[in-house]
């Protein structure tokens, strides 16, 4: 679990990949693991990053351990298509 950090009761990371492409094709990707999580991220892209926060709206807007599976597939997408 590379780079992330709680902040306010969430779970960040940035990513950042080679270009605006790559970085859409990841979103693409995580999309399918996000919906097979059924937990959905607050993400924001901005060219070759995306900034990611994590929080359980149903616990009261913490950091849970449905934002940690979710963390942990993100981090394994981005190492396995990305490398980081």
């Amino acid at each position: 679990m590379n780079n992330w950090v709680i902040s306010s009761s969430r779970l960040e990371k940035t990513y950042k990949f080679a270009n605006f492409e790559s970085a859409m094709l990841f979103m693409q990707q995580a999309a399918v693991i996000i919906s097979a999580l059924d937990h959905h991220p607050t993400w924001a892209n901005t060219y070759n990053r995306i900034h990611v926060s994590l929080s359980t709206h149903d616990a009261g807007n913490t950091v849970t351990e449905k934002d940690w599976d979710l963390a942990r597939a993100l981090d394994a997408l981005y190492q396995k298509e990305h490398h980081e």
